[in-house]
Parts: structure tokens; sequence; C-alpha cells
């Protein structure tokens, strides 16, 4: 898988995205920074960190984090540590491209198909359908996701939310991060 997989997916629509996220998407590199991470409250909150477990999130609070970003044969790695500790791994694998196609998020026994919506130069994640140990699952069973990456003041500003239809966030987690890149 060349450098440019990410940059062929989006074709023309590469340069939209800020400089920034162009570098990193071209040439990988490592997001350093802290994490904040939440949970909902009641019956939310139970689901939250039952969906947390899942995906090998600590805490509820502030914990350091390192995202190790590489390109493969095999895809987009993203390698998430949490504290110097628990890692959450990720691969992302392009289908057609940004007119015809999407992602595939792998992560454990979870699949996602996911498109990318360019937002005032950021990087908006839409999901378009989940699968679990290979059997889809109904996107009205899956807690509605918002993720995105952008930059501002030269830092790597993300978010990722679950919630449900009226419980409420469930998990999230967000921060803002310095990059370290591979290539210059």
């Amino acid at each position: 898988m060349s450098y440019e997989v990410v940059s062929n997916w989006f074709e023309e629509e590469f340069t939209n995205l800020d400089p920034l996220l162009q570098k990193l998407h071209l040439f990988g590199g490592e997001l350093i920074g802290t994490v904040e991470i939440s949970y909902g409250r009641g019956v939310s909150g139970l689901i939250g960190k039952r969906l947390a477990k899942k995906m090998k999130l600590p805490s509820q609070g502030i914990h350091d984090l390192v995202v190790s970003i590489k390109h493969s044969e095999s895809g987009l790695h993203w390698d998430r540590k949490f504290n110097n500790n628990t890692t959450v791994e990720s691969l992302f694998v392009p289908v057609g491209n940004k007119k015809n196609g999407f992602w595939i998020e792998t992560t454990g026994p979870l699949k996602m198909k996911l498109t990318v919506d360019i937002i005032d130069n950021g990087w908006f994640w839409r999901c378009l359908n989940v699968s679990a140990f290979g059997l889809p699952i109904p996107l009205c069973l899956i807690p509605k996701c918002k993720a995105y990456k952008l930059i501002k003041d030269e830092k790597y500003i993300f978010n990722v939310s679950f919630s449900y239809p009226l419980l409420g966030n469930l998990v999230s987690y967000s921060g803002k991060l310095n990059a370290k890149y591979y290539k210059q």
C-alpha cells in the first residue's frame, strides 16, 4: 500500500483537507497529548462503561494518549495507546474512492463501513453500516457515533462520541494533540 492511499481515495478533494491533515495522512506520524474520557449518567453511563470496556478505553478522566499512524500493504493503521499501557488497534482499508467508495475500519471483531465528509477542512466520519463477528447489525441498534478530526492552532483536535436517542451520551473521548510526522 502506497503512502498515497488516503490521497488516492479522496482524489481531488484531498486538497480540501487542512494541509497538516494532508501531511499526517501522506506520511504517517504520531499524535501525542492527553485525552478526556467521559461517560453518561445513569443507564447511559452503564451502557457507556460496557461499550468503553469493549473498546479498551480507560476509566473516566484525563489520560495520556499516543496515536501511531502508519501505512502498510493491508491498509492504514491507527494504534492508540492510553497511559503507555492499553493499545487499541484499528485497520482502515479503502474501497473505491470518495465518490463511490468507503473505508472499512476493523477493530477486533467489529467492522464498520465508513465514509468521510470534509467540513471546514476537517475530516468527519459517517458510519454506513456495522457488523460484528461477520454478522450485520441494524444501525438502529448501534449507538450513534460522532467522530471528527481537524486542525486548530496547529494542534490535532479530535472527538469521538457515542450516544443513543433519549439516553444521551454513552461515552466520549476527545483531545488536543501535538503531531510528529514520520517524513518531512
